[in-house]
């Protein structure tokens, strides 16, 4: 198969018209919350050079969730996976897992953003199924700030 035959085109609300590697496209088999009715998304990298990456749902153009990575920002986050999700996942190794958290970035401060720690997206990156895991006895927040205070008015 060429690169030219895995790539689709979209045309988002966020983004206008996009290219879309068909290898990039996920199937999520637990929705993410309030989203039940959307299983397929695409990640996209807008701007590469952005800590921030975004799910795009593949059925619904006017929606896509920016995303990142705790490590990014210099947050330890580790948790055990149940062996249930892990098993809908059908995760075989640790190496075929990507981690990432929703981000909350309002428009009138971005410095103000938070991301979800309690209910990362957790991807099968070799069979593209995808879950949104709710966090069981944990202490991560739903809002964790990204940034701390002092750093708001620098």
């Amino acid at each position: 198969m060429t690169q030219e035959n895995a790539l689709i085109k979209i045309n988002t609300t966020k983004f206008g018209e996009l290219e879309i590697n068909k290898d990039s496209i996920f199937e999520f088999i637990s929705p993410i919350i309030g989203f039940n009715d959307l299983k397929e998304y695409a990640l996209v990298d807008y701007k590469p050079d952005s800590p921030f990456k975004w799910l795009q749902s593949m059925e619904d153009m006017s929606l896509a969730f920016p995303i990142t990575l705790c490590s990014f920002f210099g947050i330890d986050y580790q948790f055990d996976i149940p062996d249930e999700e892990a098993q809908k996942l059908e995760i075989s190794s640790g190496d075929d897992v990507f981690v990432c958290n929703i981000a909350n970035i309002p428009q009138s401060n971005p410095q103000g953003a938070t991301i979800n720690m309690l209910a990362p997206i957790v991807i099968n990156i070799v069979n593209k199924k995808a879950m949104q895991l709710v966090l069981k006895n944990s202490d991560f927040e739903v809002r964790h700030k990204l940034f701390n205070e002092e750093s708001e008015g620098e």
